[in-house]
């Protein structure tokens, strides 16, 4: 899979891909099932079934097999196909036709495995298609050079989801846990959902807006929140690699109404739902412009703005879901159908891969070569 070349519809590589892809997910499942008390989470397992589990299991299991023979087919080669129903003959061997779900006994610590697999699963039939089809850089491969890294900053996120869920929460709970907010709570639980609902979204994102615009403007903070713009290849992946201290409190800040205002957990789900298919459709790599509509949610164009590497343009769409708060703030930028001509950090130098970009900023300044900090950047 270190291909530079864009992949092609009819050539059977994106089906022998596919196969891989849903080999290795179906292999990691079984994982779940057998050892559920670890890998799976508690809060995720009241969203799916038992049954629900299974058959995505004996669906990934024919599907697999499916798109690695219609691989064979279409490219008259065995290699990717091999791959792909070999991983999936270790899966079944392990018991994925035969494993069923049962209860789970409660522990102190888990791993998100189910959660990313469904959310991997869930996001690649969403912007796969998407980018393929309909994409902004049309020479841009799925395979790029730091598509690799990318994968590893969503794998961990999802993995220690427990961890990064306690940690973001702790300054809510520490600095308004002692206020007594029933009643605050009773009354926007008595919302209407749809004023609830977009409350939610306002005051998550006026503080999100807040603290992405910190990271901008702090030095030391830029440090950590310029490897999440470090990515030249714009894709549905991109939007993973943000550093955790970024992560921390980006999240940390933005659960903070989250917590105060105490919404149904209707309102939440659908706020989480959201934001987790909204954070990668922003940083999608496809043309489509969203009409009347990119006015009123962010979209790629608006966001791919805030990437952009040249310099004239930074400091614009600090708003993870609503532009107009840009407007507020004099931060809006979105010039009718034109987008940038590229997407990084021009002046700054990044290692690659997960584990060095994890420890560089503690160290080094990608804008400073002697640590002075003296900040080069005007984003």
């Amino acid at each position: 899979m270190t291909t530079n070349k864009r992949l092609k519809v009819g050539q059977g590589q994106i089906s022998g891909y596919l196969s891989i892809f849903l080999a290795v997910l179906v292999l990691l499942a079984v994982f779940c099932f057998r050892y559920p008390e670890q890998l799976t989470t508690p809060e995720f397992r009241e969203v799916y079934t038992k049954s629900i589990a299974e058959a995505l299991m004996i669906f990934g299991v024919i599907a697999s097999f499916f798109f690695a023979a219609v691989s064979l087919l279409l490219s008259k080669k065995i290699k990717l196909a091999l791959i792909g129903t070999s991983i999936t003959g270790l899966a079944i061997v392990l018991g994925a036709l035969t494993l069923n779900g049962r209860d789970v006994v409660k522990t102190d610590w888990h791993f998100g495995l189910d959660w990313m697999i469904l959310d991997l699963l869930l996001m690649v039939a969403i912007f796969v298609p998407l980018e393929l089809f309909f994409p902004r850089n049309k020479s841009q491969t799925k395979f790029h050079e730091e598509w690799r890294t990318d994968l590893t900053y969503f794998v961990i996120s999802h993995l220690f989801i427990q961890f990064f869920g306690i940690v973001t929460q702790k300054p809510a709970v520490l600095f308004f846990g002692w206020i007594g907010l029933e009643n605050l709570h009773a009354w926007v639980q008595g919302l209407p959902f749809l004023v609830a609902l977009f409350l939610a979204f306002f005051t998550t994102d006026l503080f999100q807006y807040w603290a992405h615009r910190t990271f901008h403007s702090r030095v030391y903070l830029w440090r950590f929140h310029s490897i999440h713009h470090s990515t030249q290849n714009m894709d549905w992946l991109a939007g993973s690699r943000t550093h955790f201290i970024d992560i921390f409190f980006t999240r940390a800040m933005t659960f903070i109404p989250l917590y105060i205002l105490g919404f149904s957990s209707t309102v939440f789900n659908v706020y989480i739902v959201f934001i987790a298919i909204h954070a990668v459709l922003i940083h999608a790599n496809t043309r489509i412009n969203f009409g009347f509509i990119k006015y009123i949610f962010t979209t790629p164009q608006y966001h791919h703005w805030h990437h952009c590497e040249d310099p004239k343009y930074y400091g614009h769409n600090f708003a993870s879901i609503f532009p107009f708060i840009d407007m507020m703030f004099g931060t809006y930028y979105l010039p009718a159908k034109k987008w940038p001509a590229g997407t990084g950090v021009r002046e700054a130098s990044y290692p690659k891969g997960f584990i060095k970009q994890s420890i560089y900023p503690f160290t080094k300044s990608p804008f400073d070569t002697d640590l002075n900090m003296d900040e080069r950047s005007e984003r």
